[in-house]
């Protein structure tokens, strides 16, 4: 668990003396206000999740489960609580959840696991223990990908005799955007912690800015020395031999080792392999869909252009102009190093993913 003050958090836990309340972290109000925020109803459940107040691949699927308890709870204890209405009401819901971020696939897999659970045992203590299972198994999934990853920034550390490892980040793929420990920054945290001199570089993220935002307060709180940079300096800070890797999270993987993230990760990629810099994506075996096999077949969310047109409400480009805010982008395999997943770390490749993730 991280500190925050005196307390110690995850980013989403139950209240196990209110059996109907989930409470997370209000991710819109970082950096300026740390404000928890309790989930009461699976629409609570989904507008967090479309409205970004929850975000990141792990944690979305973290939220989706126990949105499927909480609407269990609603409508097992309505009028027509016999169980084949119960289920049809569930899965209905299970439905619209998928849909409130369509890239990240640990949102399916969460409510597809929810829904298999409710299937053979249609009970809402069981449904609660599935979702707290749920929730500390992906906290594992990212502890296990911090021992994994820390084994290159060992090295790195190692070849340069000591010196400072700097890292370059994009978005947020710390504990804010899973269940703790997170994807990215997981290793960042245990190489920190075990003494090792790191500096991250931290890209703003536009257009939420969850890099400045989430990232740079994450790594303050925690003591981590980092940087902000606007979104497009990575290229110039690899060329003048400022980054020793790159190290971002992932939304949703292929089968292949493409690995869609927030948008933007590609033209980072590009730069590392241009600058023979290593690239590397962090994700728990969860995140792989190996269904699918090629970048073109992820879905991609577009985003409100609102979100590129303005900042806190204040307008920043002419009325009337055309806007485009595609939320992620796919990272093709040949670009990327290696995948520090749970299990290890493996090429990008099908051979190595299938053996992974098997």
């Amino acid at each position: 668990m991280m500190k925050v003050g005196e307390r110690y958090y995850r980013s989403i836990w139950h209240d196990k003396a209110d059996r109907g309340s989930v409470h997370v972290i209000d991710q819109r109000r970082l950096p300026f206000a740390f404000e928890v925020m309790t989930l009461r109803s699976v629409s609570d459940v989904y507008d967090a999740i479309r409205e970004m107040a929850v975000r990141g691949a792990p944690l979305i699927g973290a939220a989706a489960a126990w949105g499927v308890y909480l609407s269990f709870l609603e409508h097992s204890s309505g009028k027509k609580n016999e169980t084949g209405n119960v289920y049809n009401a569930v899965i209905s819901d299970a439905q619209r959840l998928k849909s409130a971020r369509p890239t990240a696939v640990n949102l399916a897999w969460a409510v597809d696991y929810m829904t298999g659970v409710m299937k053979f045992f249609p009970d809402a203590d069981a449904l609660c223990r599935a979702a707290e299972g749920l929730c500390d198994e992906e906290a594992e999934r990212s502890r296990l990908i911090g021992v994994n990853g820390l084994r290159v920034i060992e090295a790195a550390s190692s070849m340069k005799g000591g010196e400072t490892v700097n890292i370059l980040t994009h978005c947020n793929a710390g504990w804010l955007a899973c269940v703790d420990y997170g994807t990215a920054l997981a290793p960042v945290y245990m190489a920190h912690d075990r003494g090792l001199k790191v500096h991250v570089w931290v890209d703003e993220t536009r257009p939420r800015n969850q890099g400045s935002r989430l990232t740079a307060w994450e790594l303050l709180n925690h003591g981590v020395p980092c940087t902000l940079i606007t979104d497009n300096a990575g290229g110039h800070l690899m060329q003048n031999g400022m980054v020793d890797m790159v190290i971002v999270g992932c939304d949703r993987a292929t089968a292949s080792g493409d690995v869609a993230n927030k948008t933007g990760t590609y033209l980072k990629a590009l730069a590392a392999f241009d600058n023979g810099i290593p690239f590397y994506s962090a994700l728990p075996v969860s995140t792989f869909d190996l269904s699918v096999d090629r970048p073109g077949q992820i879905e991609i969310e577009e985003r409100d252009a609102g979100e590129v047109s303005t900042i806190d409400g204040i307008r920043i480009a002419p009325d009337g102009v055309n806007v485009s805010n595609y939320g992620f982008d796919v990272t093709p395999a040949r670009l990327i190093t290696g995948l520090i997943t749970d299990r290890g770390i493996c090429r990008a490749d099908k051979e190595s993913v299938l053996k992974t993730v098997s």
